[in-house]
């Protein structure tokens, strides 16, 4: 099966991300079924023409591609594996792509159970938050084959600007951890930055226009801030899904005995922040441990 038959496409999961790359190759022309555990997160594709099927199984047994975006390892476990799960009931030559950020050693096991079936995976987790998803300009980070990689490329191009293949099965997803790695103490600095711009009497809002797109200039600086100072703490990229992501990579350093205290502090204040009742909204919200 080449990149010209891969016409049925399948979404498992249409929350904030999937939503918005689902309705990207649905308007490119192709055929698109979802499935989501909430019904009423597809209304929005189903009215631009979506499929809708009411389980797993139905989907990954009539699709071309099917490409998951759920929520945690756990999700992830369970819609590829098991008698309901997509590595059973999806057909030979099938291409399975998970773009949930989760456990490198999942994707190997992923990849590895596809394998025996004649399916191909790819693990291809995506930074850029909901304004990346929207404007079809996320990061794509890919792991597996690289004949799988190429087939799927004009899929993952109505998605995102930054496609790279970063190696075998697993590589995308410990690629991704080293996004997460570098936002973790870098949403620190933003938040500590603008309450002391407030502090010292400055207008924070031109202390942003100076200093994003100097040395410091980084997206949670230029796209989060702003939002920080509106008080706009609508998810993005929510602050549970962070924790999660970040605990991954710590769990990921420490079995390489590695040190990440940035990334440990970073987790600790927004485990703080999520006991605070903000677990629901978007990584910006660590301002509020400092103001």
């Amino acid at each position: 099966m080449t990149q010209n038959t891969l016409k049925n496409i399948g979404f498992i999961g249409t929350g904030v991300m999937g939503k918005s790359m689902a309705s990207h190759v649905l308007k490119a022309g192709y055929n698109v079924t979802v499935y989501t555990r909430t019904k009423h997160k597809a209304e929005e594709l189903l009215a631009e023409g979506a499929t809708w099927v009411d389980t797993v199984k139905e989907l990954a047994a009539t699709v071309d591609l099917v490409i998951t975006m759920v929520g945690y390892p756990s999700d992830v476990e369970e819609v590829y594996f098991g008698e309901e799960g997509i590595l059973q009931n999806a057909r030979e030559h099938t291409y399975v792509v998970d773009m949930t950020t989760s456990k490198p050693s999942l994707a190997v096991k992923i990849y590895e159970e596809a394998k025996k079936r004649n399916i191909h995976a790819l693990d291809a987790p995506v930074s850029g938050g909901d304004i990346g998803a929207r404007n079809a300009k996320l990061a794509i980070m890919v792991g597996g084959d690289q004949a799988a990689f190429n087939n799927v490329l004009p899929i993952f191009q109505m998605m995102g600007e930054n496609i790279i293949h970063q190696g075998e099965a697993g590589a995308g997803q410990h690629t991704k951890l080293a996004n997460q790695i570098t936002i973790a103490t870098n949403m620190i600095g933003v938040a500590e930055a603008l309450v002391y711009s407030k502090k010292a009497g400055l207008n924070p809002e031109r202390v942003l226009d100076s200093i994003s797109t100097g040395a410091a200039a980084s997206f949670s600086l230029s796209q989060l801030g702003p939002r920080m100072l509106k008080g706009d703490f609508a998810p993005g990229f929510y602050v549970k899904h962070f924790i999660k992501d970040m605990t991954i990579a710590l769990e990921a350093a420490e079995e390489m005995g590695l040190s990440t205290p940035g990334l440990k502090l970073s987790l600790e204040l927004y485990k703080e922040l999520a006991e605070k009742g903000e677990e629901d909204s978007g990584t910006q919200a660590l301002i509020k441990l400092f103001e």
